[in-house]
């Protein structure tokens, strides 16, 4: 059976243990209607459209 010659530090096994719980940045397309940046299958925080169709209406500053 395989054992490990010398011991691991506590840092090194962090380092690498971390690599599998990195959080990825979504994946942000274009808006279909106003072109602003957004999450993909999501109402459009901007102009409040999905799918071509509006969802609810977002108030003008």
């Amino acid at each position: 059976m395989a054992v490990p010659k010398k011991r691991m530090s506590s840092s090194r096994r962090d380092m690498r243990r971390a690599n599998h719980d990195k959080i990825t940045a979504p994946n942000l397309g274009p808006c279909s209607n106003c072109g602003e940046l957004m999450v993909s299958h999501r109402v459009c925080p901007a102009c409040g459209h999905y799918k071509g169709r509006e969802v609810f209406a977002v108030a003008q500053d």
